[in-house]
């Protein structure tokens, strides 16, 4: 999922994307940071990043990256779900569809609100997921990606609850043995997504087909949402 090809190709969409064409020094939460692919790119373009994830083994990727690169990143281990810091940041970014995984949808209405308070006014959320729309155009294909030892990870996602979960498996196949990790969240389609960013207090909210800016449609590929905290 976090190859290098891959941290690449975020490298070259933080310098190109429109939805992320920030004034220097703009202060970003990346919440739910994973390895850091957002953060090091971010960091070095001038920007003061903070990342937040739950996962000890994915922070210590993003420091190793981090390291790396010489990016400067404030890293901090915390829930989503109870993580904020009231007017702190210019821009929450959430990407790599990392929103939608609590069971209660209360809860994730929960962490948009958080992100709402971590904005300074004017600031602006960023929501990167697969969106129901997108996964309608390929469900049902599994998907399978090889590893540099030699094994090999299959990805099948099914849909349940009348298209309102998705139920993701990964299998690794290593040699003769076999080992699967399932996920469960909830899929948002443009319309609910939307809908649920004004309940969160956000406003001038808008869908967009991938962090280009473009249209969200029948040819997109991810939906971007993204909100504004009122100015005062």
């Amino acid at each position: 999922m976090f190859s290098p090809a891959r941290g690449e190709a975020v490298g070259e969409l933080v310098d190109g994307s429109a939805l992320l064409d920030l004034p220097p020094g703009s202060r970003i939460l990346d919440l739910c940071c994973g390895p850091g692919l957002f953060a090091v790119p971010l960091a070095l373009k001038g920007h003061r990043v903070t990342g937040v994830d739950l996962s000890p083994s994915m922070l210590e990727r993003a420091r190793t990256a981090c390291a790396a690169a010489g990016a400067d990143v404030r890293l901090v281990r915390a829930d989503m779900l109870t993580f904020t810091e009231p007017e702190s940041y210019d821009v929450v970014l959430n990407v790599f569809t990392s929103f939608g995984y609590f069971a209660d949808p209360a809860d994730n209405l929960a962490v948009l609100r958080n992100a709402l308070r971590s904005l300074v006014p004017g600031g602006r959320l960023i929501v990167d997921v697969m969106g129901k729309e997108v996964l309608a155009g390929w469900i049902g294909r599994p998907q399978a990606v090889d590893l540099p030892d030699g094994s090999y990870v299959v990805q099948r996602d099914t849909v349940l609850d009348s298209w309102r979960r998705l139920r993701t498996d990964w299998t690794l196949v290593r040699g003769d043995r076999a080992r699967t990790a399932s996920i469960l969240s909830h899929l948002y389609s443009a319309a609910e997504l939307h809908g649920l960013f004004a309940e969160a207090g956000f406003t001038e909210v808008e869908c967009f087909g991938d962090f280009d800016g473009g249209p969200y449609d029948q040819t997109s590929r991810r939906l971007v949402v993204t909100g504004v905290r009122r100015a005062l």
